[in-house]
């Protein structure tokens, strides 16, 4: 064959090859609807009784402190809002069409529905409990997957496994890290330079009790605690005791009833074999069993508190970006509690540790779905407002929020499980460079932080911004709505909604109308790419409100 035959034959199955996929990403199946609720504990005269109750005791504090609160935020300022927190990202234009056609009034429960079935709720909300868990960093890699592990908690979550039992299979794995991902739990804690030595118990009793019950009772890991607190050195390593049975062999971690937890505790001489117990709340803890069951079934216990109080306040935070209780890890164990916090942690006890349906409680309150603005603009919302839960408190976005928000805006259609293959594959790769670029905040993610300067620069100027805003009738919408939109008033409301999901106010839109046609002699593709980068770098952009 010639060779100019062979390089048109080429070039011909290429074209071939990128029509059908830009074939399949124009003329994707249509938006689907969510089904129907069926569990039992999902009803919603049951979400809203619960929900109530957590209003009453906000309301109760609103009342005590004479602050006001604000009203209800729009319907699509409540969408953004549980996009950001369930997925990482804001609605496409394609979710909010769809999204409008509902009748407003069973909007939010239809929009929850539809995100708690996508994939992208449950691969997020692992990798945010994969983050509580392992944390962020690499890990041991011979012993050590923490992608298995994050994989096998999304397929948790996706059927709405009950979050104890998710809980219990962490701490209790056996076995290979790669064909039981669970494991991955206990062998994060293997040091790589001496994986002979077994799992690490002083880690993963850190690990226990800021994850799972909310304590810090690694403060005094080498010490007493100096300011007169309930804590003791013993206390710490008694609850390191409980893993002192994993050991590492040729079939993965595997427990030995015989090995004991041995520690020099401050000024003794000499080492001494440490007994398991418990630092609090020991009659719920087994009589009999394998140390890590027994713990196991202590944690996740329905009447051991801060196991129910500590999912609370890491759900609200995850909902929020900001806790109920700060520090997220640090929730007195004799209180005092805030009575929402209660409300709730009875709920999730009552319902079996549902995730599914705390979320929809949480968000189905009034003080989830509060404006964060008051409606006399004259008077702006105070700290104090925002700190009682009066007003929806205004948060910046996480690295990776910031990222999905990016380049779900340069699509008009979803970016989801469904999307073709290379455009899953750019999404990823460039919400990757883009978070490392930006600084990841790592595991304590909702401790809060302030944005910087860089971070800025990256926005302006990063290359994922240029890139998404540039003229690229495939991969960006900027070019496409230039492309096709009917006039500038068409275009500019749907720029709004794909970056801010929202429609401009009248004097926006008349702005950014006699913007685009002042410059009638530059494509309307290009200056559809400047108003992309001007709503991106907008302030409102960057932040969860």
């Amino acid at each position: 064959m010639k060779p100019w035959v062979r390089n048109s034959l080429f070039t011909v199955i290429c074209l071939v090859l990128a029509g059908s996929v830009v074939d399949r990403w124009v003329r994707r199946e249509p938006f689907r609807e969510p089904a129907p609720v069926t569990q039992a504990n999902h009803r919603a005269d049951s979400i809203q009784a619960a929900a109530a109750r957590v209003d009453a005791a906000f309301a109760g504090e609103w009342s005590r402190t004479g602050v006001p609160a604000t009203g209800r935020a729009a319907d699509l300022t409540i969408a953004r809002r549980l996009s950001l927190a369930l997925a990482g990202t804001i609605p496409s234009v394609e979710e909010i069409r769809a999204f409008e056609k509902v009748p407003s009034g069973q909007r939010v429960d239809w929009w929850l529905s539809h995100l708690l079935e996508d994939p992208r709720f449950s691969d997020y909300l692992a990798e945010r409990i994969a983050r509580i868990a392992v944390g962020v960093e690499g890990g041991p890699f011979i012993v050590y997957r923490r992608h298995r592990l994050v994989t096998w908690l999304s397929d948790e979550i996706r059927r709405n496994r009950p979050y104890d039992e998710l809980v219990r299979e962490l701490v209790t794995a056996e076995g290979i890290w790669t064909s039981r991902p669970q494991v991955n739990f206990v062998t994060v804690t293997v040091d790589q330079n001496n994986d002979k030595e077994g799992p690490d118990e002083q880690k993963l009793a850190a690990r226990v009790s800021r994850a799972f019950l909310g304590l810090r009772i690694d403060c005094v890991q080498c010490h007493d605690d100096m300011f007169g607190d309930r804590w003791k050195q013993r206390d710490f390593h008694q609850l390191a005791a409980f893993f002192a049975c994993a050991e590492m062999s040729l079939t993965g971690v595997r427990d030995d009833a015989a090995r004991a937890y041995e520690f020099k505790f401050l000024r003794r001489a000499e080492k001494e074999t440490v007994t398991p117990r418990v630092p609090f709340n020991a009659g719920l803890l087994p009589v009999e069993g394998p140390l890590r069951q027994r713990l196991a079934e202590w944690i996740t216990h329905r009447d051991n508190r801060p196991f129910a109080r500590t999912l609370v306040n890491r759900t609200w935070a995850l909902l929020f970006n900001r806790p109920l209780h700060k520090p997220i890890d640090e929730i007195p164990l004799d209180g005092p509690f805030h009575p929402a916090m209660e409300a709730l942690a009875d709920d999730v006890v009552a319902n079996g540790f549902d995730l599914h349906r705390l979320i929809r409680v949480i968000a189905s309150t009034r003080v989830f779905q509060s404006d964060s603005r008051s409606e006399d603009l004259s008077r702006p919302v105070t700290a104090e407002q925002e700190g009682l839960f009066a007003a929806f408190p205004l948060t910046r976005l996480r690295p990776e929020q910031v990222a999905g928000a990016i380049l779900q805006s340069a699509n008009l259609r979803t970016l989801d499980a469904e999307s073709p293959a290379f455009v899953r594959v750019v999404r990823f790769f460039q919400q990757n460079d883009f978070v490392k670029r930006f600084g990841d905040i790592g595991e304590d993610e909702f401790d809060g932080f302030a944005g910087t300067i860089p971070q800025r620069l990256v926005m302006m100027n990063g290359e994922l911004v240029r890139e998404r805003t540039k003229e690229d009738l495939l991969m960006n919408s900027a070019t496409r709505i230039g492309a096709v939109a009917p006039d500038e008033d068409v275009a500019v409301e749907t720029a709004y909604l794909a970056v801010l999901s929202r429609r401009p106010t009248p004097k926006e839109q008349s702005h950014f109308v006699d913007r685009l046609r002042a410059v009638s002699d530059v494509k309307r593709s290009v200056r559809m790419g400047d108003l992309f980068w001007t709503l991106l770098n907008s302030t409102e952009f960057s932040w969860n409100h």
